[in-house]
């Protein structure tokens, strides 16, 4: 299987990285085809709603979406990994999942999909926003949720490495 890994947290050894990175060490572990894509540290320009692409043609930006664009339409997976930010995604993972509309055409067809969440906060009330708009996303696209790992609880950097979400992570990878 072919699993496209998205992170988006500006900390190299921040919270959602961990969980990527036991994400990823299951899964390719289990054998898989694992390929990421750290959208905070490339550059990918937020759409600008131009429609130049009709939702399923070449973008006027060509950036490190490219590398996304190149790798999501035959993935048989696609991995969110992200921190809460003021109760939303990462605004990097976000842009990075605007530009989805450039290749929708492409995408909207079955795939298996992920979310792995870190947030300091230990309501799960408020990782509901995230959570929806994630189910609401894979709907559209005509994807599967596979499995969530919601990190409650972790904020400094490296903190959820004590806690049971990286196993949990690490068994979701393996069990795709």
């Amino acid at each position: 299987m072919k699993i496209l890994v998205i992170t988006g947290s500006p900390r190299r050894n921040g919270n959602s990285n961990t969980l990527a990175d036991y994400f990823i060490k299951g899964a390719e572990e289990a054998g898989h085809n694992v390929i990421r894509f750290d959208s905070a540290f490339k550059n990918v320009h937020p759409c600008i709603a131009c429609d130049k692409c009709g939702s399923s043609g070449e973008c006027v930006f060509k950036d490190d979406f490219e590398f996304v664009k190149n790798n999501i339409v035959d993935a048989d997976a696609v991995v969110f990994a992200t921190p809460m930010y003021y109760f939303g995604i990462s605004a990097q993972i976000k842009t990075v999942i605007d530009r989805f509309y450039s290749i929708n055409g492409q995408i909207t067809h079955p795939k298996k999909a992920v979310l792995l969440m870190s947030y300091a906060d230990t309501s799960s009330k408020e990782a509901e926003p995230i959570i929806s708009h994630y189910e609401t996303m894979i709907r559209y696209l005509s994807w599967t949720d596979a499995g969530k790992v919601i990190a409650s609880g972790v904020w400094v950097a490296d903190s959820v490495k004590t806690t049971k979400y990286p196993e949990q992570a690490y068994n979701l990878g393996k069990s795709l």
